[in-house]
């Protein structure tokens, strides 16, 4: 198997043959964006869908999966929605390697999100990750870092931030729609079944174990984490705060125009079931600012509804409130009264793990222009990592069971050596991520 290294080096000699100028000369040509698909389970059609929507201007060149099943199934969806048939591939690296794709979309396990992300940039591609962007902290800090050093666009799939009613909202209330707004409620309810007890078993032939695991440290493969109960194991996974809660929980630091926070407490446990399951099933969090507040609750075993809706965010002011959620928004005066409302039409079902919108339409779109303008995405690395940061710091404080005092310059833990030590993780030899 290749090391990382030997791939780097690999990199560099191509990158030293093919130009920013040979790259402009492509773009040039034809006027549409050269993009891989990376990973090819749940999200990953939501990005064909975007990519088809958005066909003027971004073409899809490459699929990738290891797991060959996976990525044949894909594949023939590929070619019935595009109406051509992009290159497949099992190893991701030989994508990075061409000289015919200019960008790449990332729907991996989170625990590849950040290490593939930056192996992209240094291969002189753009990047669009899906959330959560990093596994941990340390990761957020090296790709904004690498993001800095290469220049390419990095958009996180926060497709909230391109959705049109939201972004009118939001400035709305930047500009005092609400006053002074200084609490937001984020929520996520969902009827997850348990993911069992898993049984070591030999690896399914279709599947590349080792390449699935990458920067992960090695463990033998077990019958319940492959292709999605990976979310709620450690090693690979985030928890639901990072796997959903990510959406609303920015949406409310952007509502609050908030960073950092200065404290960061979590409480929860696993309570439905007795099973693999790692992370908590039920989570309460808060983040505490000088002058404001965000709180976000989880539940992923308990489909019980807040006002109507199993996720949303709810931004509270001096004089009103506003709900605002995937399919529009809800606006209360400060008794509490209905003022007006807002619907979109057709929606998908806000737990759809496929998610094909409007919005991740526009997301996509602002990720081609931006490419093309050089200029920062909707949901670009630098502002995105603080709100993942964040989220990350809370599962922090859910593990060492400990309010967590927090540097608001670089989101650090003060004070606590013990939690400051799951700022990063352990890495299998040769797939530490590197700028």
């Amino acid at each position: 198997m290749i090391s990382r290294r030997q791939f780097i080096d690999g990199i560099t000699m191509s990158a030293a043959a093919w130009t920013a100028k040979s790259y402009g000369q492509i773009l040039g040509a034809n006027n549409r964006i050269n993009v891989a698909i990376i990973g090819t389970n749940s999200r990953a059609t939501a990005h064909l869908a975007s990519l088809k929507a958005n066909a003027a201007s971004a073409k899809v060149t490459h699929l990738c999966d290891v797991d060959s099943r996976n990525l044949g199934k894909f594949a023939s969806k590929a070619e019935n929605v595009l109406g051509y048939s992009p290159a497949t591939t099992g190893d991701f690296r030989n994508i990075l390697n061409s000289r015919d794709v200019d960008a790449i979309t990332i729907a991996t396990p989170d625990h590849w999100h950040a290490p593939m992300a930056i192996l992209g940039l240094h291969a002189g591609k753009h990047i669009y990750v899906e959330k959560p962007s990093s596994h941990n902290p340390r990761e957020g800090e090296l790709l904004v870092g690498a993001q800095k050093k290469y220049g390419k666009v990095v958009q996180v799939g926060n497709q909230h931030r391109s959705c049109e009613h939201e972004r009118m909202m939001v400035q709305k209330i930047h500009d005092g729609f609400i006053g002074q707004a200084y609490f937001a409620k984020a929520w996520y309810a969902n009827n997850r079944p348990t993911m069992g007890i898993g049984k070591v078993v030999p690896v399914p032939a279709e599947l590349d174990w080792e390449l699935w695991q990458g920067p992960a440290p090695r463990s033998a493969y077990k019958d319940n984490i492959h292709p999605y109960n990976w979310h709620w194991l450690r090693r690979y996974g985030t928890g639901e705060a990072l796997n959903n809660g990510t959406h609303e929980t920015d949406v409310c630091r952007w509502a609050l125009g908030v960073g950092f926070p200065e404290r960061v407490v979590a409480q929860g446990g696993r309570y439905q079931f007795n099973d693999d399951w790692e992370f908590y099933d039920t989570l309460i969090l808060t983040l505490k600012y000088p002058d404001k507040m965000i709180s976000w609750e989880g539940k992923s075993d308990q489909g019980m509804q807040y006002y109507g809706r199993d996720r949303g965010a709810m931004i509270q002011g001096t004089k009103g409130s506003v709900i605002l959620a995937h399919d529009g928004y809800e606006v209360y005066d400060w008794k509490g009264k209905k003022t007006d409302e807002y619907r979109v039409g057709k929606v998908f079902a806000s737990n759809d793990l496929l998610g094909q919108d409007e919005m991740t339409n526009a997301h996509f779109a602002n990720f081609i222009a931006a490419i093309k303008s050089n200029d920062k995405p909707n949901s670009d690395i630098s502002d995105i990592n603080v709100s993942i940061t964040s989220l990350q710091l809370a599962n922090i404080s859910y593990f060492v069971n400990r309010e967590l005092e927090v540097d608001t310059t670089n989101g650090h833990i003060k004070n606590d050596r013990d939690a400051m030590q799951m700022w990063g993780r352990e890495y299998q030899k040769g797939w530490e991520p590197k700028i």
